[in-house]
């Protein structure tokens, strides 16, 4: 493994065995497991509702039964050396019923996954946890004791706020202890628990929310995943009214920036996970946002395989285009450097 190779830090395994049957809805529960009936929607559907066929293509994968067979519709997009970074899920306890494989068995697959002689060292799992499960914490010291895990992924939309008691109390001092990263979903879109729709869903989860973990636990590393998300950075680019004091505030972008700017958070990340992928509108904005010092130290590469699966372009095409127009040494900056930093601790 070369001294400077890619680490996606944003990617999942999980299949549909690991999300619950009635999620979002028992309808869409039962659509998605009908590829017959939703790739004809989506044939029939095309240009009227994308949306149909961007879950027709999600689903694809999902489907596909094990963790493995995941992993391997994603290695040939990266070199043989690039590590990844693997986030299960925990989606039940929004609200759900429990899902077919549930989190400590998709915990255990992984385990055994990374234990396989042919993946030796390339990937690298953190274990999801949803602070409302019974057990959580001990599921979580578990998975790091037991299996070596090497990161907390948590997803405030699934029905809770960062500075939950479980976390703050043992959750956050435990990653402390034993030096481990956390990444968290931090856009408008995405999976959401069953009564966290909407704006109240958002703000579980909003960059703010993250202030009150900082103040208490400045040497968390905590990585924001999707750098808002892509509807932000379209209402960013649209505009911030200078005039208006809460501008900078409503938009999870410029939010995003002024904490990883402002010295009171030295230890927090974001990823451009899933974001890129909206590429020709969003590539220029990025280059740009990495001439500042703090945001290119901390901004990381991460795809969000395989959920951009909804998306035209593939892992492949995103990033040699973005290597191709940052340029080698600032690519391999937020492609290793700065994942490097995130996940160990040690800035290179």
């Amino acid at each position: 493994m070369s001294d400077r190779h890619i680490i996606n830090c944003h990617l999942h395994l999980f299949t549909l065995d690991n999300v619950p049957k009635d999620f979002p809805s028992p309808i869409v529960g039962k659509l998605r497991n009908k590829p017959h009936l939703i790739n004809f929607l989506a044939k029939m559907l095309k240009g009227v509702a994308p949306q149909i066929e961007r879950l027709a293509r999600m689903a694809d994968v999902g489907r596909l039964g094990t963790q493995e067979k995941v992993l391997q519709r994603v290695l040939p997009h990266y070199p043989d050396d690039t590590q990844f970074v693997i986030l299960p899920m925990d989606i039940a306890p929004g609200g759900y019923s429990e899902a077919p494989v549930g989190l400590r068995e998709q915990h255990d697959i992984l385990a055994q996954l990374c234990r396989d002689e042919k993946y030796a060292g390339r990937l690298i799992p953190f274990a999801a946890l949803h602070p409302a499960r019974e057990g959580a914490f001990d599921e979580f010291r578990r998975c790091v004791e037991d299996h070596g895990f090497r990161g907390l992924k948590l997803y405030p939309k699934l029905g809770y706020y960062p500075y939950h008691p479980v976390l703050m109390d043992k959750v956050y001092p435990y990653c402390i202890d034993n030096n481990l990263p956390v990444m968290t979903h931090c856009s408008r879109g995405g999976v959401y628990g069953k009564n966290a729709a909407g704006v109240w869903g958002e703000d579980l989860g909003a960059p703010h929310r993250y202030i009150p973990v900082m103040a208490q636990f400045p040497e968390l590393r905590i990585c924001l995943a999707h750098f808002g998300g892509s509807d932000e950075w379209e209402d960013y680019v649209a505009g911030i009214d200078p005039l208006d004091p809460d501008a900078r505030i409503v938009n999870w972008v410029t939010m995003i920036r002024d904490m990883i700017k402002s010295p009171d958070y030295p230890n927090l990340f974001t990823d451009i996970s899933y974001t890129m992928f909206d590429f020709e509108e969003n590539l220029p904005y990025l280059d740009i946002f990495l001439k500042n010092d703090a945001l290119r130290s901390r901004v990381l590469f991460g795809s969000d395989y395989y959920m951009t699966k909804q998306e035209d372009l593939s892992e492949r095409a995103v990033s040699m285009r973005m290597r191709h127009a940052l340029g080698d040494d600032l690519y391999y900056q937020i492609a290793h450097d700065n994942v490097r930093h995130w996940l160990t601790g040690d800035a290179t």
